[in-house]
């Protein structure tokens, strides 16, 4: 009776927040008690189940555009959490997996704060709402576990993370300041360019969001490179992509622009690329790095069907690992 009573109250918040728009989602309103000062997002598919300890998927929004009304965001990140065109939705109807979307803006009036991708400027922010998205989103992951669980799911503590173009950027930054958060990793259409896990390359400090050179100034701890080698992750780039937000002031500041092109590379595709694939492989990242040449900036079937076998294997072999070590 009283699951059944949990499942009733969670039908009525769907239908009261979301309308008959948007089936499955729930929206949480934003917990400054809690640590995050916007709401979030909640898909649970159909296929869910209750018989066993899920994963939760996280995909940062991406709004693609600069809005002081946080509605403008909520709607786009409404359609991330909901249509199976984004990863990570597509990946949580094939799994049964609940999804999180976060509602951040990206504001108009200080436009060059790219939230959306974890930019440096979203990081220096202080004392106001924007303030460590990165911890806001750690913090809806923990209120979203015990969402969850209230309504019959148990979530396991680390996530599987996702997202594309701006928001595959900031699952790769959010990767290096918070490795021990995440399961498994898949983030596609990266501006042929990857926060490092080196803090220079030839003499060139790379502060963050290049690398780790100002990692313990910022964060006040220093960068877990054990636990970021251990981290599966799918990286990918299509050939033909063209989109180069390091020539743009709102992904970067023109010293970051001249440290990436005399460091990295200045052309993206394949030097930019290619260098950061090479840097990954020589530190020992647990990390499959791959160029789709005929791709440009899009995730099609062919790379969603990819994305999904690498998140099952993933699981499989922790599974497998995990079984191996209880003999």
């Amino acid at each position: 009776m009283q699951r059944q009573f949990l499942f009733f109250l969670m039908f009525l918040t769907l239908l009261s927040c979301t309308g008959k728009k948007y089936r499955n989602l729930i929206e949480i309103e934003a917990g400054p008690d809690k640590g995050f000062n916007f709401p979030y997002l909640l898909f649970l598919p159909d296929s869910i189940s209750d018989q066993k300890e899920l994963f939760l998927i996280v995909e940062p929004n991406n709004s693609g555009f600069v809005n002081d009304r946080l509605g403008e965001h909520l709607e786009k990140a409404r359609r991330t959490a909901s249509i199976d065109y984004y990863i990570g939705n597509y990946i949580s109807r094939k799994l049964g997996y609940p999804l999180l979307v976060p509602v951040f803006p990206r504001p108009e009036s200080d436009w060059k704060i790219y939230t959306h991708a974890l930019d440096r400027d979203a990081i220096l922010q202080k004392d106001n709402p924007l303030e460590r998205l990165d911890i806001q989103l750690v913090r809806m992951i923990e209120d979203a576990r015990d969402t969850l669980l209230r309504l019959g799911y148990p979530i396991k503590s680390r996530v599987l993370m996702t997202g594309f173009s701006a928001s595959g950027t900031f699952t790769n930054r959010f990767s290096l300041i918070h490795p021990d958060r995440i399961y498994a990793l898949a983030a596609g259409g990266l501006n042929g360019l990857l926060m490092l896990p080196v803090s220079k390359i030839d003499g060139t400090g790379l502060n963050y969001p290049l690398g780790t050179n100002d990692f313990h100034q910022l964060f006040k701890e220093p960068f877990d490179s054990s636990a970021f080698r251990s981290l599966p992750q799918y990286l990918f780039m299509g050939g033909l992509d063209e989109n180069d937000a390091v020539l743009f002031d709102d992904g970067y500041d023109p010293e970051e622009r001249a440290a990436v092109f005399k460091a990295i590379g200045e052309k993206m595709q394949p030097d930019r690329w290619n260098t950061c694939r090479e840097i990954y492989m020589n530190a020992g990242i647990n990390a499959t790095i791959i160029t789709y040449d005929s791709l440009g900036h899009k995730h099609p079937p062919e790379v969603m069907e990819n994305i999904l076998s690498f998140f099952i294997s993933a699981i499989e072999e922790g599974d497998s690992t995990a079984t191996e070590n209880n003999y």
